[in-house]
């Protein structure tokens, strides 16, 4: 049996769309029927190469991290005690990892240090009709009225990375009320950003940093309590925005859904003495800190990564429950490539996810 399916034949080039044939699932696997795949900026970095040198992928691939759909299949390992049958919705877990290394044994398989995988960067992902997935890797969801694939699609990354991170804040104990926590890139993870913070934020205020007026009235709507655009804008005319909405001129806590360079620098402009940076984006490839301030104010800078099974069941569980928004553009399997151009541009409000006729 044949499927459509989006291929990475060489980097710098455009997805070739094609069909191919529909996976075998090994015996601990299910066959998932893909009902939405998220697209992420990630998805168009490597298209080009932009991983090779930490992730050296052969080609050609398919793409595609953030998945929902049904089950159509089972191998003939997976245990009825895990609870999935065909038909059921569920979303994929996309950290692969080998089961053996010690992060992998406190459930953060997607700090595998051995041979571990990620869906779409080299285990064949969702931008096709069917995709194989282990079954450990599979949650079962109970959708809630009108929730189906495309919503639940993004969370997997979208919307579950940032909630790692913001558990990092509130761990570091700065999500409280007399606080100032900053969101900044107000892109598919920062929507879900500002929403993590305002459940969690103790009465924090929740200011939104964005150069795009458009993703600012959507943090708003989202919950943040102040929105600053930051277009053309420096540390000091920033300070006196934060001071004029919350009588505070610097942030507490920041989390950064960019991860651009200039997004990085603003951020330690910023902070006040003890403050704390989380980063969950990586539109650059590397940036620089000024070590003085970093070591001379004590402030702490979380890198965080993804998310675990775990994360995501808890993002999925406060989705399902009318908890969690987002704002979902379906696009056809055949418009993959212009849609990969708008992400990598920063034009899309929410997030976009291939659907199949």
């Amino acid at each position: 049996m044949k499927m459509k399916a989006a291929l990475i034949y060489k980097f710098g080039e455009p997805l070739r769309l094609e069909e191919v044939d529909v996976p075998d699932p090994k015996p601990d696997e299910l066959l998932i029927k893909v009902g939405a795949c998220g697209m992420c900026r990630s998805d168009y970095q490597q298209m080009h190469g932009y991983f090779e040198a930490a992730l050296p992928t052969k080609l050609p691939i398919i793409p595609g991290h953030e998945i929902a759909g049904h089950i159509a299949g089972k191998g003939s390992m997976v245990p009825d005690s895990a609870q999935l049958n065909e038909g059921d919705l569920i979303a994929v877990d996309p950290g692969w990892g080998d089961g053996t290394c010690e992060n992998c044994r406190l459930g953060n398989t997607q700090l595998c240090t051995g041979s571990g995988r990620w869906v779409g960067f080299g285990p064949p992902g969702g931008y096709a009709e069917y995709v194989a997935v282990p079954y450990q890797h599979a949650i079962k969801v109970t959708p809630g009225q009108g929730q189906g694939p495309e919503f639940f699609a993004p969370l997997t990354d979208a919307g579950a990375t940032p909630y790692r991170g913001i558990k990092k804040l509130v761990a570091a104990g700065h999500l409280t009320a007399g606080h100032t926590v900053v969101v900044t890139g107000i892109g598919g993870l920062g929507s879900y950003a500002v929403q993590y913070a305002k459940l969690f934020g103790g009465g924090a205020d929740i200011v939104a940093f964005s150069r795009s007026q458009d993703k600012l009235d959507l943090a708003t709507r989202y919950g943040a309590d102040h929105v600053v655009n930051t277009r053309d804008a420096g540390p000091d005319q920033v300070q006196d925005q934060l001071e004029k909405l919350t009588g505070r001129r610097r942030a507490d806590a920041i989390i950064d859904c960019s991860g651009a360079q200039s997004s990085i620098s603003l951020d330690f402009g910023i902070l006040t003495s003890g403050g704390v940076l989380t980063t969950v984006g990586l539109m650059s490839s590397n940036v620089e800190v000024p070590l003085n301030l970093l070591v001379g104010t004590e402030l702490t800078w979380h890198g965080s990564f993804w998310s675990n099974y775990s994360d995501i069941s808890e993002v999925l569980a406060l989705a399902a429950a009318g908890k969690v928004h987002n704002t979902v553009t379906k696009v056809k399997f055949d418009d993959v490539n212009e849609n990969l151009e708008k992400v990598a541009r920063g034009d899309v409000i929410g997030r976009q996810v291939i659907v199949f006729d």
